[in-house]
């Protein structure tokens, strides 16, 4: 074995995955560089962005900020993940993509991974978030393009339809 590399296991958008990576890698580097999974952006690499957000244990978390090594046997979903949702559903986009397409709450894109990670992460507990708590839950990922409300609105509808 090298020592110059760990052994970290975890769960990936429903698939067990084993990797051998250097200790200094981050969770981002981790899915992008090694992985392939580049629906995970990288932005500004110090956790203020929002862009590399994925879910970890179902919290939405900055992925430039985790060790490869801290999400050993933990459940990790990426926005990648949410096509797999949707094969076993039949649908053509997750209902989160499909609402951020239908308020034009898409515009250059490079965001929008995350914020779909955070809304889902927020959906996933299960209750109907008032405006106020999606607004919380999508403050931690920066978008330059849409001014926020379509975005909201997209979230708002999601929700609604779930009920």
């Amino acid at each position: 074995m090298n020592a110059r590399l760990i052994d970290v296991r975890f769960l990936l958008n429903g698939v067990d995955r084993a990797v051998r990576v250097p200790p200094e890698t981050t969770l981002l580097s981790l899915l992008r560089d090694h992985l392939l999974l580049t629906g995970t952006k990288c932005g500004c690499e110090i956790g203020q962005c929002g862009a590399c957000t994925v879910i970890v244990e179902e919290e939405a978390v900055a992925s430039c900020l985790l060790l490869a090594g801290q999400i050993e046997g933990l459940r990790i979903e990426t926005v990648e993940g949410l096509a797999g949702e949707v094969a076993q559903s039949g649908e053509g986009l997750h209902p989160l993509q499909r609402a951020f397409l239908d308020h034009d709450a898409v515009a250059c894109g490079f965001c929008t991974p995350g914020m779909l990670m955070s809304a889902k992460a927020l959906l996933d507990k299960g209750e109907t978030p008032s405006r106020e708590e999606i607004k919380r839950a999508i403050s931690g990922n920066l978008c330059r393009c849409t001014g926020y409300l379509p975005i909201v609105e997209a979230i708002e509808e999601v929700s609604r339809k779930r009920t």
